[in-house]
């Protein structure tokens, strides 16, 4: 077991230097986005770097008896709060409105990514996730940066951080849980008749239009469908929030790496492209990601990114399906309201008083919120 007396806390500035090796044996199975190859991708391919303002700043824990890598964490320098789906834009207009420079700041999360899964990576028992919190604490002193947040991170880790003085954060998102349904048609059983009528109708409205679906996994995803992807991607991207933030030569590693984690949802009419979905399977869930399309057609983007996602669950028994950040409309295909965690540092003592009682009444309104909307799925009552 180790202890703070033979362990010492370092910083890499590409998870290259830490190597797949050591990250990976740190890094729990069934969570995609952070294995190594995954995070590489994006430092590789230029999406996660100092330009973009995601300077990598990875967290390691190490034995200074063995030199061995015993814990990593993710971790960035970040001088905007762009793509990261838990919004502090209001906290740094009013720090610096009170004088304060609010970026940089430290960052740890996956990039672009709002999936719930473990910031604080140990290869063995012991104090080491205290540990990494701590030394995200000491760089950010050490640094003079404004703050640290640890954001999408498990209940758990939340109230380890909380007990190290960190602030905790409360969000929703809405998830599909799998009941033990054997097929599609069990899923539909569970909902009143109205909202099952709905979805079948939804479903229906795809399939007269002429729309062939395609899930392609594994070796069956080839170069013309990345292409394909990646222009609705852009497309849609640009359209929604003018810059998206990933490239095609990180599609075209994390296909090369990861195409067995990867389920990507074709859609064509007339044997012409005009729609994709991306997803990425972990042990237990199914992570819906990006989607476009280059046609507007209705309820086409309710079967590619939520039908299609429950019924590869179902199929390939999987608990749960993420299905991205955001979207009460989610309720009624299924999907139920969940709550999101992420942990705050804030170094000026003034600044995090003040964000604390924002964060006690916020927490309130999303536990509110999550009520409301547990209280209105479309699962039949009793």
């Amino acid at each position: 077991m180790a202890t703070g007396a033979d362990i010492q806390a370092s910083f890499a500035q590409s998870i290259a230097d830490i190597g797949r090796e050591n990250w990976d044996a740190c890094a729990p199975k069934g969570h995609p986005f952070l294995s190594y190859d995954f995070l590489h991708s994006l430092e590789e391919s230029g999406c996660a770097s100092a330009e973009t303002g995601w300077q990598p700043y990875h967290a390691r824990i190490t034995s200074t008896d063995t030199s061995e890598i015993l814990a990593v964490m993710p971790l960035y320098v970040k001088s905007h709060s762009y793509g990261e789906y838990v919004f502090d834009h209001a906290w740094a207009d009013a720090y610096e409105r009170a004088g304060g420079r609010y970026y940089p700041k430290l960052q740890s999360s996956i990039p672009f990514t709002p999936a719930t899964g473990p910031r604080l990576l140990t290869r063995v028992n012991g104090d080491l996730q205290q540990a990494l919190l701590q030394a995200g604490k000491s760089l950010t002193d050490r640094l003079g940066l404004s703050s640290l947040h640890l954001t999408f991170l498990p209940e758990e880790e939340a109230m380890q951080a909380e007990q190290g003085g960190y602030l905790v954060r409360n969000d929703q998102q809405f998830h599909w849980q799998n009941q033990g349904y054997a097929y599609f048609d069990d899923f539909l059983a569970a909902l009143s008749s109205r909202k099952r009528k709905q979805i079948r109708k939804e479903r229906r409205m795809v399939a007269d239009a002429g729309i062939t679906i395609e899930c392609l996994t594994g070796k069956d995803i080839q170069d013309h469908h990345w292409d394909h992807f990646f222009a609705c991607y852009i497309d849609t991207g640009a359209r929604k929030w003018g810059q998206p933030y990933l490239n095609r030569d990180f599609f075209s590693l994390v296909g090369e790496r990861m195409a067995n984690e990867i389920l990507l949802v074709h859609c064509s009419l007339d044997d012409r492209p005009i729609a994709s979905a991306l997803n990425f399977i972990g042990g237990d869930t199914l992570y819906g990601r990006n989607w476009g399309c280059l046609e507007d057609h209705p309820c086409l983007h309710f079967e590619a990114c939520y039908y299609q996602a429950i019924d590869f669950a179902i199929k390939h028994g999987l608990a749960f399906v993420e299905a991205g950040a955001q979207g009460p409309h989610k309720v009624a295909r299924g999907y139920e309201p969940v709550t999101t965690y992420s942990v705050h540092y804030l170094r000026d003592p003034g600044f995090h008083d003040a964000v604390a009682r924002y964060l006690e009444a916020e927490r309130q309104q999303v536990q509110a919120e999550i009520e409301y909307f547990s209280d209105h799925t479309p699962f039949r009552k009793g």
